[in-house]
Order: structure tokens, then sequence, then C-alpha cells
């Protein structure tokens, strides 16, 4: 049985951009909404600080050669990265994915999860598109604004043609994750027009194989909704499986919209539930675990909190999971995240618990 190799969530942002400087204000990252955050109520741990105060710029090569060193040092295969494209006329936060292109000695593997979403401003009211940033960097200022400010637009194959050559040079990297000599590529909201997705996917399935390639190795986030690939990949916490976990989860949210408080979940409950899915998932199922979760620093008191985690409940509620991962000869296993800073989700070092939540990744690795 080959050791099932760990892949962690990582977020391209935290470096300037000037799309964030028009919609924030002047030098707006993470970071910015990770200093500012605030303790909540007694005993919550706010804000989150990184070990050395190492608020780093991922514009610049050094950091990300940084963070390839750590995360190979303790054990992480690679990297799952997010993939901000918008249209053929738009992407955001490539710089990142493109530095690690360009350092080819970096021994860390990756592939992108495209996150194919609508930005919109937390105001407005367009039905399914995402915020990005709290409501105390924005102000509504044009009463004609939609808030949109950014709009998935799939285009038609002459688009799909411009997509595909951007991500070739990716694909051709050797550090590039594939199966059966496909790049791995996935998709985080395929319930966004599959019926599109699907066309894209295999106009692309063509340009790769004239590319060299067997095909594109498309896989699709699993969810309550049931669209998306034969192949597909878990996301931790929170994304429901079944209209019942959906319905649990909608109505917390709502309760917290309704009362301005914050939700809150327990560490173990949680985890539990992920152990019992993964149970029952199947052969084409790559299983998703979580370090932590806290997005106040982005969202205040309409935030959610998973209360009492640790190191090492950590390694123990993941090892799990690993080890299911391991039994179903599943190649990859995810972990939210790397560096998700303003969701407290990150395995990154802090000044509380330092290298903790990576120890526990090495431990976990070695006792494979």
């Amino acid at each position: 049985m080959s050791k099932v190799k760990i892949l962690a969530n990582y977020l391209p942002q935290f470096h300037q951009t000037p799309e964030n400087d028009a919609w924030w204000g002047e030098g707006y990252t993470d970071w910015t909404a990770v200093k500012a955050s605030k303790p909540l109520f007694t005993g919550h741990t706010q804000p989150r600080v990184p070990l050395d105060n190492d608020y780093y710029d991922l514009s610049n090569a050094d950091s990300i050669r940084k963070q390839a060193l750590l995360a190979h040092e303790y054990g992480i295969s690679g990297f799952a990265i997010y993939h901000y494209w918008f249209s053929s006329k738009q992407k955001l936060l490539t710089k990142p994915a493109e530095l690690l292109l360009e350092q080819k000695d970096l021994p860390i593997e990756y592939l992108f999860i495209w996150d194919n979403n609508t930005w919109k401003r937390t105001w407005s009211n367009v039905k399914g598109a995402v915020t990005m940033a709290s409501s105390e960097y924005e102000k509504k200022v044009d009463p004609q604004d939609s808030g949109i400010l950014a709009k998935l637009d799939y285009g038609n194959e002459e688009d799909w043609k411009i997509h595909f050559d951007y991500l070739l040079p990716f694909f051709k990297d050797d550090r590039y994750i594939k199966i059966d000599n496909k790049p791995v590529f996935a998709f985080f909201q395929p319930q966004i027009d599959f019926e599109t997705i699907e066309k894209m996917a295999a106009y692309w399935d063509e340009l790769a194989k004239q590319a060299g390639f067997n095909g594109v190795y498309c896989i699709s986030r699993d969810g309550h909704h049931k669209i998306g690939f034969k192949h597909k990949f878990r996301y931790s916490p929170f994304v429901p499986l079944t209209w019942n976990q959906y319905l649990f989860y909608r109505s917390k949210k709502e309760i917290s919209a309704r009362t301005d408080k914050i939700e809150f979940y327990d560490y173990d409950k949680e985890y539990n539930k992920l152990l019992e899915d993964a149970k029952k998932s199947d052969k084409n199922t790559w299983l998703s675990g979580f370090v932590g979760f806290d997005d106040t620093p982005r969202r205040g008191i309409h935030g959610r909190i998973i209360k009492n985690g640790s190191p090492q409940k950590f390694y123990e509620w993941f090892s799990k999971l690993v080890e299911i991962s391991q039994s179903q000869n599943k190649p990859y296993i995810f972990v939210t995240a790397w560096n998700e800073w303003g969701e407290g989700a990150y395995l990154e070092p802090d000044s509380v618990n330092k290298f903790a939540y990576l120890e526990q990744i090495k431990r976990i690795v070695d006792e494979m």
C-alpha cells in the first residue's frame, strides 16, 4: 500500500494588487484584516500573529521559497493553490503560483483549485457570489452600483483556449500533480453552470492531448448538490455532503444573521462528522481535514469559530483521516490550510503554537 500524500490548501493572497488597492484601500491584503482583528469574547485568541512577526509578501520569490522548503521539511507533499480566473480578460492573485513555477528547484508538488465564482462587496444583494473582505473596508458610494467586483464569465472556446494556454506551462512542470499523465485540475464550485464546465473540460482534454498529455484529470468538490465529475475531492470544514447537513449549517447562519452572534462549533463534533462521511466515501473521492477555523477577522460577529481545538486533537483526528485514505488506496488528502490566516486555518507557525501543528503533520507522515 502506497503512502497517501498530504496537500495543504494554499491562499495566493498576502501581496499588494491594483484591484485590492482600488476595492479596499491602498496596500490592502489579508494581513490587514488579520492585524486589525480583536478578541470578541473572553478567551478569544485574536489577533493571530505569525511567528517572529513574519507578515510576508507573496510577491517576493524568497517568501515562496521559504514556504515551500518549510512545508517540505515537515512532510507536506504539495500545495493545492486557489486559482482565481474570472474571464479571459481578468485573473487575480496569480503572482505566487508564477513565482513557484519559476523556481524549479523547490521540492514541492502542486495543483490548482479553481474557485470559479463571482466576487462582490458585502452589501451587494447579487445572488451566488462571495464577499472577500470585511465591511469596514468598504463604502457603498453609487446607489446604482451592483457591488460586483469581479464577475465569473466562462466564455466560449476562444476564451477556454486562452485559459488553457495560461495553465499549460504549469501543467508541463514536472512538479505539477498528474494522474495517468493527466494534469489534475480541480473545480471548487461545480454547481455553477456545470453544463458549460463539462464542455470546457472536454475541450481542454483535446488541447491537453495535443500538448502531449493523456487529457486533463478534472475533479470537483463534493457537496450536497451532487453535481460534478466522477472524480471528486472534499473540503472541510462546513461543506455539507447531505441536505440535512446543509440545513443545519444554513439554520446556524440565519440565526447568527438575526441575532448578531458568532456561530460556534465544536472541534471534536465537526471532525467526527468528517470521519463518518470519510468511511462511506467511494474510491474516486479524495478526503479533507482542517487545522482550525475562526473567520472573525473577515466576518466579525457574523463569523464562524470551531472551538476546543489543539495541536494534539488535530493529530488524533487528522491521523484517522489519513488512515482511512490509505485503507481506501487514495493518493492524496487535503488539509485546510497552509495559510488561511483570515480564517484561522493555517499550518504555518504562529506566536502561540509555534511549529506545533507542523510537528503533528510530520509525526503523522513518519508513522505511515
